[in-house]
């Protein structure tokens, strides 16, 4: 059962990744491990933490990267989640069926049993992130895992950018929103529109937390990865905020960190009561948000 209003600290890995995927495991496990001696009682990783991100080129050799769920990831998050007693949010390519890929969270308790998956919902197809060659959209729907330390709700990256994802996430549940993330700037325009860009990723994120009143966390990698002439300098400044939209915790540009944030699950009700957003919503009126676009006469 959940533990009820006792605030407790939630952990992100922020790294950089090696070409070598059992590398990237073992430093990602003695990461969470330094997280939890630290208190760390939720901890999540950086979106497909095992590798560099894949995705900048269509390459079917990029495929033997993923591995089955079971398989020996969720093997290692869950005997690290049993030995330290923390929840563990987890990013894995997983290896559905022959052909049939996905971008997936997988979420441990913390006596390490496994408690479901997310699988991405919303897939970019962008140059450097041509996502939509490797994965096929998630099918399982909005999730939120009981843990023993609150009730945890996930999407990955990409979802960050629609309020409908979050939303009905908060909707099920969920007291904090984990974003398991990769994303960074193109070098070339990094000068002319990366302010602008890291400055609306941050924003959107901000705006589910206030929108929901539940706390954000999100967790992006550092390094420039591919081509070094070109290629995706990650942005890192992984961060947390709370059900006000206020930044509690945040990472730098370009170091690897655990970082670490008190979470109060018991002032979401003060949050939401005092910014009633979920009281006053005129549920009667939304069903035009299920049309691709609506047309005016």
């Amino acid at each position: 059962m959940p533990m009820q209003n006792q605030p407790m600290n939630v952990a992100l890995i922020q790294r950089s990744a090696s070409t070598d995927p059992q590398e990237n495991l073992e430093a990602t496990i003695s990461d969470i491990r330094r997280a939890a001696e630290q208190g760390g009682k939720i901890i999540c990783t950086q979106e497909l933490f095992r590798s560099q991100y894949f995705c900048q080129s269509e390459d079917h050799a990029n495929f033997e990267l993923a591995e089955t769920i079971p398989g020996p990831s969720t093997k290692a998050f869950s005997q690290i989640a049993s030995e330290c007693g923390v929840v563990i949010v987890a990013s894995l390519f997983e290896k559905r069926a022959p052909g049939l890929y996905h971008n997936t969270a997988v979420v441990f308790d913390a006596d390490g049993s496994e408690l479901g998956l997310y699988r991405k919902m919303h897939i970019p197809d962008d140059p450097l992130f041509y996502e939509k060659f490797y994965f096929t959209p998630g099918d399982l729907g909005f999730k939120v895992f009981s843990t023993r330390f609150g009730k945890v709700g996930v999407l990955i990256c990409w979802d960050q950018w629609y309020p409908e994802a979050a939303r009905l996430t908060a909707l099920a549940g969920a007291e904090i929103l984990f974003y398991p993330t990769a994303i960074g700037w193109h070098p070339a325009e990094k000068a002319e529109y990366g302010e602008a860009q890291h400055s609306s990723w941050e924003t959107i994120q901000r705006s589910h937390a206030i929108a929901n009143g539940v706390f954000v966390a999100a967790a992006n990698r550092i390094g420039h990865e591919g081509d070094p002439d070109g290629g995706i300098q990650f942005w890192g400044q992984s961060f947390l905020c709370n059900p006000s939209g206020t930044i509690i915790a945040k990472a730098s540009q370009d170091k690897a960190e655990i970082l670490m944030a008190e979470c109060d699950f018991s002032t979401i009700d003060q949050q939401r009561t005092h910014w009633p957003f979920l009281r006053d919503r005129r549920i009667d009126a939304y069903s035009p948000i299920v049309n691709r676009y609506i047309e005016q006469s």
